[in-house]
């Protein structure tokens, strides 16, 4: 057998989501596509990156910076992660762009369109590869779902999608600095896990591939604790189908813990399940009966999860870049501004504002 292909990452922050994402990393994949090398580590301090690689690399040696800066100019390294907060995305990105790095940047990608604008039109002038770590649009259950919704209309014509992200935190107890109650670090439900709830609306609604998709007509709602958008509610109104979907977050409990959502259609429901629409493990369909009436439970469909789940937009990534890709075909650079877009009017609906809003 052929020798799969080597991509050398760069880790950028030392946080929870980089630890997650460099676990999946390293896990030992006899069928991965391509050999994932941890080569460096961008940290604040020698210190922290020191007990990052001994306890996340145990089997690897990857070079321990205490700046981003030398990450990016590192010879070794084929790619950029960014695990940052949402208010650094823009800087990080135009740093790794500057040094002619690809870049897979988290989710929300910038705090508002307007960054991320700045940082595609940046890869644009260099020509240089830039993805937005959207998760979930890449992962095997979100493929099959949408075959069998759009494809094979399992549940007949789709007409409205549910989903609810809701996880408790207690802000008023949080330092200023928190990235939960900083404005300044993009604090608030709606970028953290709104987005969650907004990305799996449009894939259950939008038939058409990213980047040739329907904007749909929005109307939002926000409540603020402290000073923090702790809860949106968002209906998406789609003018070509009117199909509805509604999307909600809060910070000020928890959602229903095995079921996220609900899609319907003219045929039947599908429920999505998983502790979080973020950690999606399965769906059940729903089928009317012989008489068109009570729908019937029906099968599930189980995708258990290899790691985290980080592996599938790692493997991607990794395979654009290899092969001279600038932008990746699931999450293009119009989806994300897309996305961005909306929740630019959400906020502006719902009364959330930035600092860098204003500048």
């Amino acid at each position: 057998m052929a020798e799969v292909p080597t991509i050398r990452w760069g880790i950028v922050a030392t946080g929870m989501i980089s630890s997650w994402f460099v676990e999946d990393l390293v896990l030992d994949r006899p069928d991965a596509p391509v050999k994932h090398i941890i080569q460096a580590i961008g940290s604040s301090a020698l210190e922290k990156g020191q007990s990052f690689v001994s306890k996340y690399c145990p089997n690897s040696t990857p070079t321990i910076y205490a700046s981003y800066e030398e990450v990016y100019n590192d010879p070794s390294v084929d790619i950029i992660y960014i695990g940052t907060p949402h208010a650094f995305h823009k800087r990080n990105c135009l740093d790794a762009i500057a040094a002619g790095k690809p870049v897979l940047c988290e989710k929300s990608f910038t705090i508002n369109a307007a960054e991320a604008k700045e940082v595609f039109k940046a890869a644009a002038d260099r020509n240089v590869y830039v993805h937005e770590a959207m998760w979930l649009r890449h992962r095997p259950l979100v493929h099959n779902l949408r075959k069998l919704l759009f494809e094979k209309k399992i549940i007949g014509d789709v007409f409205r999608s549910y989903i609810d992200f809701g996880m408790e935190v207690d802000i008023p107890s949080l330092p200023s600095t928190s990235r939960y109650k900083d404005l300044a670090l993009g604090a608030g439900s709606l970028l953290d896990i709104g987005l969650y709830s907004l990305t799996w609306a449009m894939l259950t609604l939008d038939a058409g591939m990213p980047g040739n998709s329907e904007k749909p007509k929005v109307q939002a709602s926000q409540t603020h604790l402290h000073g923090v958008e702790v809860t949106s509610s968002i209906l998406l109104e789609y003018p070509s189908t009117g199909r509805h979907g509604i999307a909600l977050s809060t910070t000020m409990g928890p959602g229903h813990p095995n079921c996220f959502g609900r899609v319907s259609g003219t045929g039947g429901y599908v429920e999505l399940e998983g502790v979080q629409p973020s950690h999606p493990v399965s769906f059940t369909v729903f089928r009317k009966d012989e008489n068109g009436e009570i729908p019937v439970k029906g099968e599930t469909f189980d995708f258990p999860r290899v790691g985290r789940g980080f592996i599938y937009e790692a493997d991607n990534t990794a395979l654009d870049v290899l092969a001279g890709r600038k932008e990746n075909a699931l999450v293009p650079w119009s989806e994300t501004i897309r996305v961005m877009e909306l929740m630019d009017e959400i906020r502006r609906q719902g009364g959330t504002v930035y600092p860098v809003d204003r500048v």
